[in-house]
Order: C-alpha cells, then structure tokens, then sequence
C-alpha cells in the first residue's frame, strides 16, 4: 500500500512501487488533465507539481512519490495559478489543448520563483514543454501578461 498526498487529499492505494506516478493519477484517480506524451519526461504533457516543483510524472514512480505534496492540474490553485490561467484564457493560448496542463504548470512553478522573467527566463523555464501546435508565442506571451497582474 502506497499514499499518496494528491491536491490535498490523501490516497491510499495498492499500487506497485515502480509504477509510475502518472498512472496512478490518472488510470487509479480517474484526474485526467495530466496527460501522456512521450513516456520519457522530454515533452512536458505530464508535468505536475511535487512539493511546489514542477515534475515529469512519467518518470517518477509512485514509491518516490510517496509522502509528497503532489498537485495536478485541476488542483492548482492561488494568485500564482489564477493569473496564469486567466492570461491562458484571455490571450486564447490553447490550440489543440493537449500539452496546455503541462505548460500551465511548468509556467505556475517560473512565476512562483520569478515574478518578473526576462523572454530568456521563461525560455529556460518552459524548456522541456513541447507544444505540436506551436503556441510559444502566446505562451510567452500569457506568461508576461500573468507576471504583470501579479506585480
């Protein structure tokens, strides 16, 4: 038995230790805005936050993650995530969707350490987050837009 600590909940759940985190969250918790992408933590589609990181969760197993603040995707929350989201929506930065739960979180984890990045800044910050569509200018966009109702 593995618990796990998942948007504030506490998860009590039989799983193998080597399992990785992302298909706890998403095939035994039925939280489904995390997604699969690669299976190699290189295009960002499953990032969450441990302990306020934002992390690969295909990557990590469940035994690493236990006893860990895990927040996904529909438990972010906080003015960090409010002014994300809200530049996310006003700026109309999804396209197809599918990487957007990634990139949302690796941008709330830039924000919550840097509140005024540099285009260079939120480059190193979002590397690793593969958008198909190409959306890295509203990206960026939403990302300065965010910082600035956050200053």
């Amino acid at each position: 038995m593995i618990n796990l600590n998942i948007n504030g909940e506490s998860h009590t759940l039989d799983l193998n230790p080597e399992m990785p985190l992302l298909w706890a969250i998403r095939d035994r918790l039925n939280l489904t805005g995390t997604k699969f992408g690669c299976g190699h933590a290189m295009c960002g589609s499953c990032t969450v936050h441990i302990d306020g990181q934002a992390a690969r969760s295909c990557s990590i197993m469940v035994g690493e993650a236990a006893g860990k603040k895990i927040t996904t995707i529909e438990g972010v929350s906080g003015n960090v995530a409010d002014a994300v989201t809200k530049a996310w929506q006003r700026l109309d930065v999804v396209q197809c969707g599918y990487c957007q739960s990634g990139q949302i979180m690796s941008a709330i984890t830039l924000l919550a350490g840097n509140k005024t990045p540099t285009d260079a800044d939120i480059d190193a910050g979002m590397e690793g987050n593969i958008c198909r569509c190409g959306t890295y200018v509203r990206i960026r966009r939403a990302i300065h837009e965010a910082a600035k109702a956050l200053a």
